[in-house]
């Protein structure tokens, strides 16, 4: 009898579902391929690599984007680089949310944003594009602008009709030697929105 209801038990844990308010997807905005690796316009995918290596864990490529798993005080984070380029991400997006079972309220995407100082973190929960192919996509496939997103800033020091160049245009040398402390900074932003929730990292980290 006893043998019975360990069985039964033990047969229960290994079959029941994750609970979907623990599993996250978090998403690095950018482009694919060398040509844009190191330009300002892919520091989502800079921070997801950046979080995967602090995290010992790797990409794999899958549809629609390069996808990580780990995970964080037991919760499971699902990391994700679309390989839709920036104008479509929110295909990938939507994918993996439906794919993995993961709500809304539970994805973060990463990307750059030209009205914030260099290396300037602003967490929101809702918002307009902003004039961000990538979100703008994000907005029309969710069909919502409610959705959680992690603003990196890259500054405008660029002149009249140079916005596309400099956004596609690789980090100034001050730049590169400040970004792995920003980095860091940017892996606490992940690390709180996935442990302490999307109000207690605005708090905490907006503005630094």
């Amino acid at each position: 009898m006893l043998a019975f209801f360990r069985n039964l038990f033990t047969t229960k844990e290994k079959t029941s579902p994750e609970d979907p308010m623990k599993k996250f997807l978090i998403v690095g905005l950018g482009n694919i391929g060398p040509k844009y690796e190191h330009t300002r316009h892919n520091i989502g995918f800079k921070v997801v690599d950046a979080f995967a290596k602090a995290q010992q864990t790797s990409f794999e490529t899958e549809k629609l984007g390069d996808i990580a798993k780990t995970k964080v005080k037991g919760k499971t984070v699902i990391l994700l680089k679309p390989n839709t380029y920036m104008n479509l991400s929110g295909k990938a997006i939507r994918y993996w949310l439906q794919q993995e079972k993961i709500p809304v309220e539970n994805l973060l995407v990463i990307t750059d944003d030209l009205n914030l100082e260099f290396g300037t973190i602003r967490v929101k929960m809702k918002g307009s594009d902003g004039g961000h192919n990538g979100l703008k996509d994000t907005q029309l496939q969710l069909n919502t602008t409610k959705y959680n997103r992690f603003r990196f800033g890259i500054s405008d020091s660029f002149s009249k009709g140079r916005q596309v160049d400099y956004v596609l245009g690789e980090w100034t040398a001050n730049e590169e030697a400040a970004l792995p402390e920003r980095l860091d900074m940017a892996c606490e932003v992940i690390s709180s929105f996935v442990t302490a929730g999307i109000n207690n990292t605005m708090n905490n980290y907006n503005g630094k």
